[in-house]
């Protein structure tokens, strides 16, 4: 071998389940860990299990207990973890360091109501575009201590493609203005924290719902100024009842309790790779031989889709 030849570096395959431990899973949740299980298994790639339990005042032990039993009933086992976000405040005590040597962060005082009160919801979902109230104050170091922590936005587009829905094109400052990544209370923010764990888990691919894909923008530019590789980004049409509401973990005939004593997991399966256009007919199934069936072109493109197990 000469020795101007060079190694091409091999970044293995792996996606992650990041689910927030505040109560059973319901549909939704086990539709988005389907895909995703199956979207990096077809590719020979790992699957990591993360629970996001950042909310101290939601988060439950035990409900992260029943996510992993039911994973393994469901058979939708995983190859990394399970990680506990809890368990990861220096990573991103140091994250938010970098942030603020680079000037990029300020100390916000504004309540909700505050924020509520500067402007008309921004998005159909009641989406509040932060005005910049706090921008202008003078910094003070230690307002950081006993404020929340906002992280600048450029008024520029971001841009990126999914994996499912295309291209895409977002102004942050017009999107969501400044955003939060470390609360008031010493809560991490979402955006900062999911950024830091996917860089330093190795994540190449996030799969999840479609109510997340304007959350991609702020991840990819938090990424950026940390000076790392974002994933790719592909998400999946939400599940609604018959009335058009989303599936949620208030709904108890959809949760996994629920579901358990009712369905087979075969059941629970086939019916949403069904709906996801892997199979022509519901018929009990495992994830295991879906596998070889899967293809993203398959899967639909409406934001929603409604479910049923009848």
């Amino acid at each position: 071998m000469q020795k101007s030849e060079k190694f091409r570096t091999f970044t293995p395959m792996k996606a992650r389940f990041a689910p927030s431990p505040t109560a059973r899973m319901h549909l939704g949740n086990v539709f988005c860990a389907l895909l995703s299980w199956l979207s990096i298994k077809s590719r020979q790639g790992s699957w990591l299990l993360r629970i996001e339990d950042l909310d101290p005042d939601r988060s439950r032990r035990e409900y992260a207990d029943h996510i992993m039993r039911d994973l393994e009933w469901l058979g939708l086992t995983w190859d990394e973890g399970p990680y506990y976000q809890s368990e990861r405040h220096s990573l991103y005590a140091e994250a938010l360091e970098k942030l603020k040597a680079a000037g990029l962060v300020y100390p916000c005082f504004c309540t909700r109501a505050d924020i509520m009160a500067t402007q008309a919801p921004h998005e159909s979902d009641g989406r509040i575009v932060y005005a910049g109230t706090c921008r202008a104050r003078p910094f003070i170091e230690k307002d950081l201590e006993r404020a929340a922590v906002r992280l600048r936005v450029p008024d520029e587009e971001i841009r990126f493609t999914d994996g499912h829905y295309g291209p895409q094109s977002v102004n942050l400052s017009r999107h969501c203005g400044d955003f939060i990544i470390r609360r008031k209370d010493g809560a991490w923010g979402y955006q900062l924290a999911v950024v830091v764990d996917d860089t330093s888990m190795g994540i190449t691919e996030v799969v999840r719902g479609r109510d997340l894909l304007l959350s991609s923008p702020q991840q990819i530019y938090v990424a950026r100024l940390l000076g790392c590789e974002p994933p790719s980004f592909t998400h999946l049409p939400l599940l609604c009842n018959a009335a058009g509401q989303r599936l949620s973990k208030r709904d108890h005939g959809i949760d996994m309790e629920y579901l358990r004593a009712t369905y087979s997991a075969g059941e629970i399966i086939g019916r949403l790779a069904w709906m996801a256009g892997i199979l022509s007919l519901p018929r009990p199934v495992s994830p295991e031989e879906l596998i070889p069936l899967f293809r993203w072109d398959k899967v639909p493109t409406e934001d929603h889709l409604t479910f049923s197990m009848r």
